[in-house]
């Protein structure tokens, strides 16, 4: 691992840390856990359980982006290059802007728009959307079913669709956020999450069956 080069990456995860320390002794001994999709508290908890948001964010999400590579049996992650850096970049500053969101929200002990949770998802799935088709064949990250692992092609074209269904999918949460300003829209926003995960995964068995039948 090249330091200097990780240096900033690391900063962007350390970040949830830092600003909880900083508010640590302004928080009360409960605070806030979860919330229902009214966007209203529905359990609370000690302030230590806290600390458990920036560790399963940001620094689980580094972790995984810093050990796959070296574990990818086919070695097709690294074949990506920069991609995968800014890939990595991308989703860790994303894990970091959310668990700041939520320590943000907790010490605050409401969410000001419960839509803003979703509006981040949305934004998550448009930024894999736009990477889909550039991820090689591999066994950690992407659209991973039995046909597509099976056949390079049908990952290809799997991910290609996929790629434009997540985008596209990423768009609509983002704007029904908007839309619906203080309205919690999680009915929308998990409609939207299955069509653009079962879609692909049937399109790559299909796909996977035309080709085996020629």
């Amino acid at each position: 691992m090249n330091l200097k080069k990780e240096l900033p990456l690391i900063t962007i995860v350390l970040l949830p840390f830092i600003y909880l320390a900083y508010i640590w002794n302004q928080l009360p001994e409960k605070i806030p856990m979860h919330w229902n999709n009214k966007g209203e508290i529905d359990r609370y908890g000690d302030k230590i359980e806290l600390i458990i948001i920036p560790i399963l964010l940001p620094l689980l999400m580094y972790l995984i982006f810093l050990v796959v590579p070296k574990i990818d049996p086919k070695n097709k992650l690294n074949k990506m290059g920069n991609k995968l850096q800014t890939l990595k970049v991308l989703l860790t500053t994303f894990m970091s802007i959310l668990a700041l969101f939520i320590i943000y929200s907790a010490k605050n002990q409401s969410f000001t728009n419960p839509n803003y949770i979703v509006l981040l998802l949305g934004v998550l799935y448009i930024i894999l959307g736009n990477y889909f088709k550039t991820i090689k064949t591999n066994y950690f990250i992407g659209i991973r079913t039995p046909w597509t692992l099976e056949n390079e092609t049908v990952w290809k074209e799997t991910h290609k669709l996929g790629g434009k269904m997540w985008f596209v999918g990423g768009i609509i949460v983002v704007l029904s956020s908007l839309i619906l300003n203080k309205q919690p829209n999680f009915t929308i926003f998990l409609i939207i999450t299955g069509i653009i995960t079962i879609i692909p995964i049937v399109y790559s068995y299909i796909i996977f069956k035309k080709k085996s039948s020629i």
